[in-house]
């Protein structure tokens, strides 16, 4: 492993030269007073010799630091940085173990796109960590290029639930409290970590060939019963189209609340109430977020400069489901979505498309637009291998724009592979929006 670079799409507040393996976290959590009181271990390991480790944290006070493998010469915690400076260089690849104890009324990060992170709901807790949301509840290296497993334990009043991102591996009651334990073995990225705490029950959708939980409260169970019914549906479809499913299991969360937009987490999507109502176009939410759980949990991006890769596929995937499903098919829709887009200012590189705006609906729907136009090139069969080899190929790998466009031109072969250059050039790296092929070409 080499030192990483300072991303421009990040400035990296935390340490560039490590990584953390594992987060150990222990949570205790008081609904009412919205009362964190926690305990995290990090496994950090150098990626260079280092004789400082910085990690983020907001919100929450820093109670005491230990640090294992190296000595601390001294702490400090302000402005959301926890600084550990140590008394001489620890070698890079020798791992530290860092313990953090912490407290604090947890809030969300503010960002360019609005509050993320931790945040209170009207009966219990929502996280949402993506972009920059993590440190909210957690000491990390908050970047996406990094995964590292967990085990998340969070202690809740009883006779709220709590859920994480990994497998449920014990729950023990005591005098009123609950504690569930979560083991996620598959790494991570910190803004796919997640706690979400509410009077939830838990419904078994489908029981194979991938698992699927729903986790609703009472107000809302029976409906989302209903709306999610044909969820194993989905599942299968995109298993066909992108290849089997990269984890063990797929949780769906439904708060009472309203939200915006739907959110994923590794291995979990998690809903407002309201989204249960979905009619129309709303009704892409769900094979979205499943869609996810491919681009962006299994193959995660090495910057958010190449969002694209996660957010692209997975409006593609959308389009694929309407299709498959009886609903407007994906030309149709693809059309639709190619004359808004021409009606928008022609200034977005989708390789490129700067830090304020990753999450500009044009980067999503120019990204779909990409692969269907890959489809129009190279016919749907040909299209849909290529999607499954990147899946296959990149699993648990952090990836770029430039690891697509290699991907894509060894699929197409000799044959193809000058015509993939240059639709992938046109596509990716100019801002004008190329036409789409003739309707009923190709794809």
């Amino acid at each position: 492993m080499t030192a990483a670079r300072t991303d421009p799409y990040r400035p990296w507040r935390g340490s560039p030269d490590v990584h953390v393996q594992h987060y150990d976290l222990d949570l205790r959590y008081r609904v009412a007073t919205n009362r964190l009181t926690a305990r995290a271990v990090l496994t950090v390991v150098p990626l260079a010799d280092v004789d400082e480790v910085v990690l983020e944290l907001r919100g929450p006070r820093v109670g005491g630091v230990t640090v294992a493998g190296a000595v601390l010469a001294r702490s400090a915690h302000r402005d959301g940085l926890l600084r550990l400076r140590l008394a001489g260089p620890a070698p890079a690849g020798e791992p530290l173990t860092v313990t953090v104890d912490y407290a604090g009324r947890p809030a969300p990060v503010r960002s360019p796109w609005g509050p993320v992170g931790w945040e209170e709901l009207d009966d219990g807790v929502l996280v949402a960590n993506q972009p920059t949301g993590a440190p909210s509840w957690f000491p990390c290296v908050d970047r996406p290029d990094l995964a590292a497993t967990y085990r998340t334990a969070v202690s809740v009043e009883k006779p709220y639930r709590a859920v994480a991102h990994g497998a449920l591996t014990s729950v023990t009651a005591r005098a009123g409290t609950t504690t569930w334990v979560y083991e996620q073995r598959v790494p991570t990225a910190t803004y796919l970590a997640t706690v979400q705490v509410g009077r939830y029950d838990e419904h078994r959708l489908t029981d194979g060939p991938v698992p699927q939980l729903l986790v609703t409260a009472g107000p809302c169970a029976a409906e989302a019963r209903r709306a999610f019914a044909g969820h194993g549906a989905i599942m299968d479809h995109h298993v066909q189209v992108f290849g089997p499913y990269p984890f063990d299991a797929y949780t769906l969360v439904v708060t009472p609340d309203t939200l915006e937009i739907p959110l994923e987490a590794q291995g979990m999507g998690i809903f407002g109430a309201n989204h249960l109502h979905a009619r129309g176009e709303d009704a892409r939410l769900v094979p979205h977020e499943l869609a996810h759980q491919w681009f962006g949990n299994s193959v995660r991006v090495a910057s958010w400069q190449h969002i694209w890769l996660n957010e692209g596929p997975a409006c593609y995937a959308e389009w694929r489901w309407s299709q498959a499903s009886g609903g407007d098919g994906v030309d149709a829709l693809a059309r639709g979505w190619h004359a808004r887009l021409r009606r928008r200012p022609q200034d977005l590189v989708l390789s490129d498309p700067g830090y304020d705006r990753i999450f500009d609906d044009r980067v999503y729907k120019r990204g779909a637009l990409t692969l269907h136009a890959l489809d129009h090139l190279l016919g749907r069969a040909a299209g849909d291998a290529l999607l499954r080899g990147w899946t296959r190929a990149q699993a648990g790998r952090a990836v770029t724009t430039d690891d697509f466009r290699a991907h894509a031109l060894a699929a197409a072969g000799p044959g193809r592979a000058a015509d993939v250059a240059d639709l992938l050039h046109r596509w990716l790296d100019e801002p004008a929006l190329p036409p789409l092929p003739a309707a009923g070409a190709g794809a």
